[in-house]
């Protein structure tokens, strides 16, 4: 088994809705950390497992959509507390997009 990881850090804003959490449903920001590793039983014809700077560039865009943001002003948190659960659902379903190369099983954290 082949496996490939990328990560990369980011900044982001936020305050929690529908509930008294505290300092939480103030804004603050946060670090998060996105990782995704590939995984694979087999190379391709070129001796690699997934195009790593196709990637690399896709996983930037996510940095460069959310990191310093106001996650609770971004489309994706309409009506959503923007809690890491929910944060990361989103980011996985974008992450899921991304190749759809047969035999690519991808895991996020």
């Amino acid at each position: 088994m082949y496996t490939v990881s990328v990560r990369r850090d980011l900044i982001a804003r936020h305050y929690l809705i529908g509930g008294d959490w505290g300092a939480e449903n103030d804004p603050h920001s946060h670090p998060y950390v996105i990782e995704v590793r590939l995984e694979a039983a087999e190379l391709d014809q070129h001796g690699y497992l997934v195009d790593i700077v196709k990637i690399e560039e896709e996983l930037q865009s996510v940095v460069d959509y959310f990191g310093e943001s106001m996650l609770n002003d971004l489309p994706e948190f309409e009506a959503l507390n923007p809690s890491i659960e929910h944060f990361s659902r989103i980011v996985l379903r974008q992450a899921a997009r991304w190749d759809k190369t047969a035999g690519i099983r991808p895991f996020y954290s």
